[in-house]
């Protein structure tokens, strides 16, 4: 994907111009969310913030990608939903506990204080640092104006809860609602319990005068609620309601008759239909199944219908909406479609990956290359970089981002363990109208040797695979080089070309010379892109990220 960098220079009202026919340039962060919110975005510049972060569930997901048909599924192990009281979450605690910069509320500071001496050093003080931390920064960046949605389930809300009304009641914000997002199928059943069939969003703001469009969230009329405003006027459809009066024959509120409002003018009111039945606190949303058009396979994929009425609701067209875990991307495809400005944020590759084929299958190449990067290495230092990380949460992030990136987001990434450990993803491109075969890659960070060509050889032949390509930071040797041309050449009918059976790219290649999979790709050639409208997206100008490097 190209990269577009905004201007250094935002012109009159933070845009800059990227030419005649473009769209505006909203980001993709791929890093660390606490991170990016410290350095990268500046105060009071966001108007809504929906989060989806892991659940405190202490479950696996898998991530399950199809390919062609039913020949083949990869499993991917998207995340563990697991948090953990280790140095990440000692050093979280400590910092808000020490608050040496003043960033913490007092009343979050001794709230979590007191968590500490009542949960004891586990998963959930783990999680609920985490959060702590990141609504603090979230707080910050909202604008007076803006809201905050987070999405959790009844397994921590009670806690999130309070963190939040620490964080927000303590400067001024609002509690807003609690809503329950229901759903007929899914969620948990248990013979020892009542079966769990909603999830919870906290909504907050940051001041009283937050925005919010009733009249753009307003649920529509079923024949038995139209049914009630059976009479009619110039004003439109009403019904009678009889009010309750000292000494009056009506008890309660019901509904009349026109016979009625003429003997009692003074008891009746006329309720005339609204263009909808004013939104509760409780959605009936269907979730992702395995049937859904929206189905990309992400374990925890929300429904698109569900950020729409966030996004109608708590925002306005040209408004930021940020997204500090936007996953698989129905956040920023929502804001896409409605208008909005986005940020979103993921600290994995293979999410940012997979934002980018979604946007491109909804919007096209052209929108998609309008998207600002940030966070990707785009040179040899900060390539090595992430190669040598210690952070344990970006394991084989490296790896993921070099398949990734050389396949432009069409690779499988392989998470199971076992025999075919060394082989890092997978993908398969198009040998006929209805005919595939299989490529394999492995990633090698250092210490490459002749015997690794050897070993990947052998690794094709167990999966039956037609290419293989090592992609490696180091440059390969002599006998690399020849051991892989040994292998012989593959000979693609329909492209009328041979292709080496094993390559070796170097991630130089990747990065200087721009060398990506010449191939058409299964995935590629099979999607059947439902282009939007372009009277649907955002147009004429660039959108300049908040500065960096504010804290």
């Amino acid at each position: 994907m190209k990269n577009v960098t905004p201007d250094a220079s935002p012109t009159e009202g933070g845009l800059a111009a990227i030419g005649a026919n473009t769209y505006r340039v909203s980001t993709l962060y791929y890093g660390d969310n606490l991170d990016i919110l410290r350095r990268k975005i500046r105060a009071e510049t966001v108007d809504l913030c929906y989060i989806d972060p892991p659940f405190n569930s202490k479950r696996n997901y898998n991530q399950i990608y199809n390919n062609v048909g039913n020949e083949d599924r990869a499993q991917a192990q998207a995340f563990i939903d697991t948090w953990k009281w280790d140095d990440l979450a000692i050093a979280g605690h400590r910092e808000i506990l020490a608050n040496a910069e003043g960033r913490f509320q007092p009343q979050l500071v001794e709230l979590i204080k007191g968590l500490h001496k009542v949960l004891g050093e586990g998963s959930l003080l783990a999680y609920l640092t985490s959060m702590a931390l990141r609504a603090t920064e979230i707080f910050r960046v909202l604008k007076p104006t803006g809201s905050f949605y987070l999405h959790c389930d009844p397994t921590s809300s009670h806690y999130l809860k309070i963190i939040l009304d620490a964080v927000f009641c303590s400067q001024g914000g609002d509690f807003v609602n609690e809503i329950a997002w229901c759903y007929e199928l899914g969620g948990r059943v248990s013979k020892k319990a009542y079966g769990r069939r909603h999830d919870t969003l906290l909504f907050y703001s940051k001041t009283g005068d937050r925005t919010f469009n009733y009249a753009d969230v307003l649920d529509e009329w079923d024949d038995k609620g139209k049914a009630k405003f059976r009479y009619e006027d110039e004003k439109g459809r009403y019904r009678l309601i009889g009010r309750f009066l000292k000494d009056s024959p009506i008890k309660g509120h019901r509904d009349v008759s026109p016979k009625w409002e003429q003997d009692h003018p003074e008891l009746v009111q006329r309720y005339y239909m609204k263009a909808g039945k004013a939104q509760v606190d409780f959605w009936n949303i269907s979730p992702i199944n395995q049937v859904s058009r929206e189905r990309l396979g992400f374990p925890t994929q929300k429904p698109e219908e569900l950020l729409e009425r966030i996004i109608r609701a708590s925002s306005n067209e040209g408004d930021t909406v940020l997204d500090a875990y936007c996953g698989c991307g129905t956040t920023v495809a929502v804001a896409q479609r409605l208008k909005r400005k986005w940020i979103g944020m993921d600290i994995t590759y293979q999410s940012v990956s997979l934002v980018l084929r979604r946007l491109e299958k909804a919007f096209g190449p052209i929108m998609v290359n309008a998207v600002h990067i940030d966070g990707i290495p785009r040179d040899m230092e900060s390539a090595e970089a992430l190669a040598h990380k210690k952070d344990d949460r970006l394991r084989k992030e490296f790896e993921k981002w070099a398949v990734l990136t050389y396949t432009n987001n069409r690779a499988v990434i392989n998470e199971k363990k076992g025999a075919d450990a060394g082989i890092d993803a997978r993908a398969f491109f198009m040998t006929g109208r209805t005919d595939n075969a299989k490529i394999i890659f492995q990633v090698k960070s250092g210490g490459v040797k002749r015997g690794d060509i050897a070993t990947l050889r052998g690794d094709m032949g167990r999966e039956q695979a037609a290419l293989a390509i090592l992609i490696t930071l180091e440059p390969p040797s002599g006998p690399m080089v020849k051991e892989a041309k040994a292998a012989g050449q593959y000979t693609h009918e329909e492209m009328g070309r041979a292709y080496d059976r094993i390559s070796i790219v170097t991630i130089k290649d990747i990065i200087e010379r721009g060398k990506r999979l010449e191939i058409p790709m299964s995935l590629e050639v099979l999607a059947e892109a439902q282009r939007v409208d372009e009277s649907t997206q955002l147009q004429l100008s660039a959108f300049i990220p908040p500065a960096e490097n504010e804290s």
